[in-house]
């Protein structure tokens, strides 16, 4: 048995504005969960049968993963959000290495692919942006640090930016797939023949983890839980709205792309705005001008969607920060804006030095360098759910008395197989983007290598592993580094809540 206090830093004890409504929540939530880059990336990079897994991602994923964040972010809404399920549930140094995992994604994710895409779009439909220009590396630079002002001047104003970003993305996506309808009537179906729409286990293992990557997101909002007015009430009934939104938004448009579209007109990231020049031929001499407009309306969409992670992922790291997780300067939340400044500074700076090398160093061979390093960036949002999505196991029974507004239904077995279900599709995930091929040589599945990847694996595992080493040591030592510093000074932490007696 065990008397051990949770404890927390004075974060608990700052006033945050009350400004997200359930409406505000639906829109953050799509904003983090419709990753428009990727949609036309699902759909290049696993053909036909890409539309087959993604709607089997979305029964068998997403439904559970939404029943468990609801459960989560309406009991436990605390700001933090997912550091704080963690750091109840198994505790601080746990919690320090799950959360660095989660935020770190963002801004490498941010300068990285959003950044690229944006600025390609940008060249291709708007004006001449020769890729490593100085006015490439302006537009980059401008890119980031509007997305992280959004993140800095306060959710009261920063909400409704995003706002607009999640409404634009779901017109756009609208004003395609009826732009491909007419494209159909008036061009015929181009497109993959039904029979290719069949799952094959090569394909499931291709596209899994960027489906996966791309539908996650529902717990971001709970970065900003104090800043809710009612997450007991709001958290399930927006996520609900907004996974029923998101499914859809991605099984649709991609649907199209590969139904309609010839298969060599389906592209990775940059290709769906390939796809909406191709369907928009349909508009004539207009063509030209709805172009412009909708890559005009992609790089805002992408701008809003890099700040609704900078917002969330953000004040995750700062509660980290601000309970000696990590080094608590980056705790700091300013009493102007009541946002996490430093830690949105910090992850500005991260995606400004990532875009800039990669900028410089993207030519020739290092392009797969950056794709492998990008590939596990990424990849490292879905480690840190292997340690976020059992939490709330351990939390039913340390707290079983925590008043609980939603409950994963079907009692402990309801439970169970949600959380088994989830984690089993992250951990497949994970170890798909990590270690790729692997799988596929014990299944008996041809996989080439060099082809895909355009290095060889032990070139590929040293980037994968050694960038995993990095973010697990940077992790420790701001844990290790603040807790040396707190026992020399007590930084007078406060009671969070009591645990259930073992």
């Amino acid at each position: 048995m065990t008397d051990t206090k949770l404890q927390t830093s004075n974060i608990r004890t700052q006033h945050f504005r009350k400004t997200l409504g359930r409406l505000d929540i639906v829109f953050l939530s799509i904003s983090a969960v419709i990753s428009i880059d990727t949609v036309a990336q699902i759909a290049a990079g696993g053909g036909a049968e890409a539309f087959t897994w993604t709607a089997v991602i979305g029964i068998t994923f997403l439904f559970p993963y939404a029943l468990v964040i609801s459960e989560l972010g309406s009991t436990f809404h605390d700001e933090g959000g997912p550091f704080v399920w963690v750091r109840l549930a198994f505790g601080k140094l746990t919690a320090a290495i799950a959360t660095l995992f989660y935020w770190i994604t963002n801004p490498l994710w941010m300068g990285g692919s959003l950044v690229f895409i944006s600025a390609a779009t940008w060249g291709a439909y708007i004006a001449p942006l020769p890729e490593g220009s100085a006015g490439d590396i302006v537009f980059k630079l401008v890119f980031i640090w509007l997305a992280i002002g959004t993140a800095i001047i306060g959710l009261q104003y920063g909400k409704h930016i995003v706002a607009a970003g999640a409404i634009i993305k779901i017109l756009l996506l609208v004003v395609f797939v009826v732009t491909v309808a007419v494209y159909a009537m008036k061009n015929g179906v181009h497109g993959y023949a039904a029979g290719a729409f069949s799952p094959t286990l090569g394909g499931f293992l291709a596209v899994t983890p960027v489906i996966l990557f791309a539908v996650v997101g529902f717990e971001a909002p709970n970065g900003a839980a104090e800043e809710m007015r009612n997450p007991q009430r709001d958290v399930p009934r927006a996520i609900t709205s907004s996974g029923i939104i998101s499914i859809l938004c991605y099984l649709v448009p991609i649907f199209a792309i590969l139904a309609v579209l010839p298969a060599n007109k389906v592209q990775g990231a940059s290709g769906l705005l390939d796809a909406f020049k191709e369907v928009f031929s349909v508009y004539g001499i207009a063509t030209g001008p709805v172009m412009f407009i909708a890559a005009l309306l992609f790089v805002f969409v992408v701008l809003t969607q890099a700040s609704a992670w900078m917002i969330a992922s953000d004040r995750v790291q700062a509660a980290a920060g601000a309970d000696g997780a990590f080094f608590r300067y980056f705790g700091v939340f300013s009493k102007r804006f009541g946002t996490p400044v430093r830690m949105n500074l910090l992850s500005g700076i991260v995606a400004t030095v990532f875009c800039i090398a990669a900028t410089l160093l993207l030519k020739g061979s290092t392009a797969a360098v950056f794709t492998v390093v990008l590939t596990v960036a990424i990849s490292t949002l879905l480690l840190s759910y292997l340690v976020i999505f059992p939490s709330i196991v351990r939390l039913r029974k340390k707290y079983p008395d925590v008043e609980r507004p939603f409950r994963v239904p079907g009692g402990r077995a309801g439970l169970w197989t949600a959380v088994v279900v989830i984690y089993a599709w992250v951990l497949l995930g994970s170890w798909v983007a990590v270690f790729p091929g692997t799988l596929e040589g014990l299944l008996g599945v041809k996989y080439d290598f060099l082809s895909t990847w355009g290095v060889d694996r032990p070139t590929f595992e040293g980037f994968t592993v050694g960038t995993l080493i990095v973010i697990t040591v940077l992790a420790l030592a701001g844990y290790f580094w603040q807790r040396s510093r707190d026992r020399r000074v007590d930084p007078g932490p406060e009671v969070l809540l009591e645990p259930v007696r073992d």
